[in-house]
């Protein structure tokens, strides 16, 4: 099997900045031009794949898993809980995502 290289420390650093300020752009825009923000989004999770960085829960939640659209509960998506289970339900593409309640 290959053997792939870690990415520096400090290359690491900016692409989390980097993910950070695209989900936060993304919110900032989404009631402009939710076009815009999925596509925020999607290159937020590009990075966070080239980089091999496993984003924040809280930002994870935020992304649908099937369409990579940005999801706004209440507006694009339904969150419910179910069986100590969030179950979040893109309206978009029509998938659902389960996330572990601790």
């Amino acid at each position: 099997s290959k053997q792939y290289s870690k990415k520096p420390a400090s290359q690491v650093e900016i692409a989390k900045k980097r993910i950070r300020f695209l989900f936060q752009e993304a919110k900032d825009v989404f009631r402009k031009d939710k076009g815009l923000a999925d596509k925020y989004a999607r290159t937020a999770r590009k990075i966070a794949m080239k980089y091999k960085i496993r984003p924040p829960s809280s930002l994870k939640k935020r992304l649908c898993k099937n369409c990579h659209s940005y999801l706004v509960p209440g507006v694009n998506s339904r969150v419910r809980i179910h069986k100590h289970r969030l179950i979040y339900y893109c309206f978009k593409c029509k998938h659902y995502m389960r996330h572990q309640v601790k």
